[in-house]
This record gives C-alpha cells, structure tokens and sequence, in this order.
C-alpha cells in the first residue's frame, strides 16, 4: 500500500484499488494534482485493510481485480457500519449495460469506463464528494411517510424502530420521493436531483436503484409506485 499525502491544507482522502499499477500511477498523479490526497492498493483484502486503518472520503474501485472480486469488496463496503456511505466509483473496462447494473446494484454511487479522461475523472470524485457534505433542503426537518422516518441531516432511515442502510444514491432517490409524497418525479429528474448535470448515467440506472430500495423496505417498498410512462411517485398516506 503507498499513501501520497499533500500538507499544506486538509484534503479529501481517495482510497484507490487497482492491480494495474500503469492505470494505478495515472490516476494517482493527476488526483494529487487536483489535491486529493491519495493511497493506491492493488488488491481488494489491501484495499478493506486501508479502509479500516484510515479516514476515506471516496474509494476509486477496480472490478477486475486479482482475489477478491471488485463486486466482492463493494458488498462488505457497504454491509459495514462505519463505510455504509462511503461514496464509491467503479473503475471497469466493461462497459456494457449489465456489468454497470451489476454494480450499482452491489452498491457502487458512479462508474467510469476505461479509458477515461483524467478531466472526467476528477469532476466525478468532486460531485460524488458534494453530494456527500452539502446539507439538503430543509436539513432540520424529519420526513415521515407510514412508517417510514427520514432524518436528511443525520442520513439515517428507519422503518418503525429499525433502522435501514441505504447507499447515498438510493437515499437520496428516497428524500426525493418521501419528500413530495404524490408528485411524480420522472427518471431524468431523479438523474438531476441526485447526481447533477455532469454524470452520463441511463435511465435503467434509475431503475436499478430503485429496486433495490423497494427490496431494502420489504413490504413498505410499496410505497414507491411506478408511474408508467412518467416516473416514480411515493403514495400519499
């Protein structure tokens, strides 16, 4: 494991996992240049001892990795208590429809296809990074929907007195919904709300996070109903 660190002010710490250590260097160099901080690992289990040894803000994740499968470690990620949110962006040379589901629905927030622009690269980790520290609207206010309890400000749901892990995409989609219960958002409105302008994201994306937020609420999934040819709505109660 390497760690490259600049001193002069306090920086966000992106945490890279990738075997090829050509890929590894570019992105290495042009994230100090932006002034990331910066630790490479080349394998999955190096990468979840990084994540416990150190404070991450954004995990730059390989799929295809020797061991432990990138998809592998974007599961425990996020099953564990204290990198549940933790923003993470798929590094892939795969670039068709079904390996970029796949992770998103392991939990991943974004990807981006190799080759990429450095430029590219950088204007996602800065996005997925804004999305994590700006406060939403109405930050202070508790959303309540059956029985459904959303605190914006402390990222927390709860079903009842159980709480639910939701990844920062699914949470957001969920704010969004609960929200405005009986307005219908459509997909590129939810694209927007929670990713911004800058991100090539597809509308079945959308869809996928979607699924696996009614999966995580079990019955009171329900409450997100599809509006066919439109969007997605959260029922009035």
């Amino acid at each position: 494991m390497t760690s490259q660190r600049q001193s002069s002010a306090k920086r966000s710490h992106i945490l890279i996992i990738e075997d090829e250590e050509d890929i590894a260097r570019l992105i290495s160099y042009n994230l100090l240049k932006a002034g990331f901080h910066v630790t490479c690992t080349e394998s999955g289990e190096e990468g979840l001892k990084a994540l416990e040894a150190e404070h991450v803000d954004c995990l730059l994740l390989d799929l295809m990795l020797p061991g432990m499968s990138g998809m592998q470690v974007c599961g425990i990620v996020r099953t564990g208590r204290k990198t549940l949110s933790l923003p993470i962006i798929m590094l892939t040379a795969r670039s068709e429809d079904a390996d970029i589901i796949a992770g998103l629905e392991y939990g991943a927030d974004d990807y981006i296809a190799k080759p990429f622009s450095p430029k590219v690269l950088v204007a996602r980790i800065n996005a997925v990074l804004r999305r994590k520290t700006d406060p939403a609207p109405d930050i202070e206010e508790i959303i309540r929907l059956g029985r459904l309890k959303i605190n914006p400000g402390r990222h927390e749901v709860f079903l009842g007195d159980k709480p639910v892990s939701l990844t920062m995409t699914e949470f957001g989609i969920l704010v969004l919904l609960a929200g405005r219960p009986g307005w219908v958002f459509s997909r590129q409105q939810i694209i927007d709300s929670i990713r911004g302008y800058d991100f090539l994201v597809t509308s079945r994306a959308v869809d996928v996070q979607i699924f696996g937020l009614r999966k995580k609420l079990g019955p009171d999934g329900s409450l997100i109903e599809t509006v066919r040819g439109l969007g997605y709505r959260c029922k009035e109660e």
